[in-house]
């Protein structure tokens, strides 16, 4: 067993397992899934740490923690139909994928958005959709999605993300307000959209995830 396949388990058993993450299937794919895969070679080494790592100028990954909470939050079931938002390099998604029946994962930087498709290939990951669009605005053409998952932090939430949702549709996003933050859960239910809060955590906000700027005379 190498280092890296040995710090993966350790993640698992010291950061993911203590966490209440008691979803087997989300422990199975963090343990065999390499994060590493999907991280610039400057960092690979930091893999498996708590930090929230560089990806690209201005975007960070979630850390290994707070993405496993909130893919368990979501309560993915085999049959539904995900989208990733913010997918970056595709590490949220790849998860996505173990639990899901098909995912679109979501990205606007064209780079990236070519390093997750590399990703999904090399790993033989079928069921990931890879498309590029403005993140704020979601997928429209594959709607309604039974989960979606917001892989970084936002202001506010776009009404067109939660237009997506399916009825009895979950959506999960680190809300961010002056640098405080926090999980919370978005369900529709009878035509209608309602949130609760979660858990504690933070994330860079992602492009087009800012509150429009109020102007005082």
């Amino acid at each position: 067993m190498d280092d890296l396949s040995e710090a993966r388990i350790n993640m698992v058993e010291n950061q993911i397992r203590p966490s209440d993450v008691t979803d087997l299937r989300i422990q199975e794919a963090m343990r065999t899934i390499p994060r590493e895969l999907f991280l610039p070679k400057t960092v690979r080494s930091l893999a498996y740490s708590e930090e929230r790592l560089e990806v690209a100028p201005g975007r960070r990954v979630i850390e290994p923690r707070t993405l496993a909470k909130m893919i368990q939050a979501a309560e993915i079931k085999p049959a539904d139909l995900a989208l990733v938002v913010g997918a970056s390099t595709g590490y949220a998604a790849a998860i996505v994928a173990s639990l899901a029946a098909a995912v679109v994962a979501l990205e606007e930087d064209a780079s990236l958005a070519e390093s997750a498709a590399a990703n999904f290939t090399h790993l033989d990951i079928d069921t990931v959709a890879v498309v590029t669009g403005t993140l704020a605005e979601g997928h429209l053409s594959q709607a309604p999605y039974d989960v979606i998952l917001i892989d970084g932090g936002v202001e506010s939430i776009p009404q067109p993300l939660t237009d997506e949702l399916a009825e009895g549709g979950r959506l999960v996003a680190i809300t961010v307000e002056d640098a405080v933050g926090a999980v919370r859960l978005y369900e529709r239910a009878g035509g209608t959209v309602s949130s609760r809060y979660l858990f504690d955590a933070t994330a860079p906000v992602l492009p087009g995830f800012e509150k429009p700027q109020e102007f005082a005379l």
